[in-house]
């Protein structure tokens, strides 16, 4: 039988995601205005770790931070998301599970560009190598949404019935995210206040939407393989 769209699927996501995001986008908001006001003295000790890895650049890591960089990039994350679910949807016929790296990236974004309206933090007083709006380091969106994906991507692989793919979904869901981090810090484009900002923002909408799935499915136990029958099923 055909597992179609209900309304219990748009509560859901209400109540256990997009409810939730509004509370995170005040908290990371609030946490900005600390940023940039009370905290803004003892937090310039951290342009001393901007300027020390600056001061160590060479071509080589220019070039590989690039590349690292450009893998957080708006249009990498969202190649990725469209990659991942388009092959869940193929390869497992859920849906809602193919839904979950959309989910997250979007919610991220929305509330990255909730708080960046917001929240004007200048950035690092080191050499750009992006020309990007200079007042919104606050936090990393490009560590945001790449941490959004990737944790869905470790959450979904939980669901594969082959210990190497685990495996190897595993370390790109870790790998990726922590290349893009020290990217653009190596570039100069966020204190690493804005790194863990950024990073929050993206574990606080993967989990949430993954758990909404879980809730939807009724299947709790995250080693649950979408494309086997339960064992205890007629045969």
């Amino acid at each position: 039988m055909r597992d179609y769209v209900r309304w219990a699927d748009g509560r859901g996501l209400i109540v256990r995601v997009l409810g939730p995001a509004v509370v995170v986008w005040g908290l990371v908001t609030g946490l900005g205005y600390l940023v940039v006001g009370p905290l803004a003295r003892p937090l310039t000790a951290e342009d001393a770790l901007n300027q020390q890895v600056a001061s160590h650049r060479n071509p080589t890591w220019d070039a590989i931070t690039a590349v690292w960089s450009y893998l957080g990039s708006t249009e990498m994350v969202a190649a990725g998301c469209l990659l991942i679910s388009g092959l869940v949807l193929w390869r497992m016929r859920d849906w809602r599970l193919a839904a979950v790296p959309a989910i997250a990236v979007t919610l991220q974004l929305c509330i990255y560009l909730g708080v960046t309206a917001l929240i004007r933090r200048e950035r690092p007083e080191v050499i750009k190598f992006e020309t990007l709006l200079p007042m919104s380091s606050y936090p990393s969106g490009h560590v945001g949404a790449s941490v959004a994906l990737y944790l869905t991507v470790f959450m979904i692989s939980r669901h594969a019935t082959r210990a190497a793919v685990r495996r190897a979904l595993t370390v790109v869901a870790v790998v990726v995210p922590a290349m893009v981090a020290v990217g653009r810090f190596y570039r100069g484009m966020h204190h690493l206040s804005d790194l863990v900002a950024g990073a929050l923002i993206g574990i606080s909408r993967a989990l949430p939407a993954y758990g909404w799935y879980l809730h939807r499915t009724g299947h709790g136990d995250p080693r649950w393989r979408t494309h086997q029958p339960p064992t205890n099923a007629p045969r």
